[in-house]
């Protein structure tokens, strides 16, 4: 059985190439820009610090998939183009979901750990990130609009109520 739990600074190794891995499948699938070079590398340690990064960990004890959960207000999503949100009420973010690829049903291992901690979830992704895409959609998400990242790039946002 797979277990999810909060990442540590000795799981930074095994999660930097979880995320090479996924960044591997991101550029063969069409999404070569979503994430630049030495991103999210240069977050992680932050990430483990705030307590925010997690691990899925296969029945082997190796860590094949990574993500962020934040409780609280994201600040990219306070405007919203194209759309709205609807609810104001207290959510979770889910950032940077990425796998080796070797475990099936990462994402939906990690909407149930998340759906554990808060019943309203939001997300967002690059418009040529069509897998998480049509992930959120096969799991409930609705598309809700465009929102803008740190550097002003846009990404679509979903949001899912459990």
């Amino acid at each position: 059985m797979n277990v999810i739990r909060k990442a540590d600074k000795a799981d930074l190794n095994a999660i930097i190439q979880v995320y090479r891995a996924a960044k591997a499948y991101m550029i063969a699938s069409g999404n070569p820009t979503q994430w630049e070079e030495g991103y999210p590398d240069c977050v992680l340690e932050r990430d483990i610090e705030r307590e925010n990064l997690y691990v899925l960990c296969g029945e082997d004890g190796a860590i094949h998939a990574a993500f962020v959960f934040i409780l609280g207000e994201e600040p990219d999503y306070a405007v919203i183009e194209d759309g709205s949100w609807t609810s104001n009420a207290p959510y979770g973010t889910i950032h940077r979901l990425g796998s080796d690829g070797t475990v099936k049903g990462v994402f939906r291992q990690c909407l149930d750990f998340c759906k554990g901690i808060s019943p309203y979830i939001r997300a967002d992704t690059h418009r040529d990130n069509t897998t998480m895409q049509h992930l959120f959609e096969k799991h409930g998400f609705a598309r809700r609009g465009i929102i803008h990242i740190y550097d002003g790039s846009p990404r679509i946002a979903y949001e899912f109520f459990a």
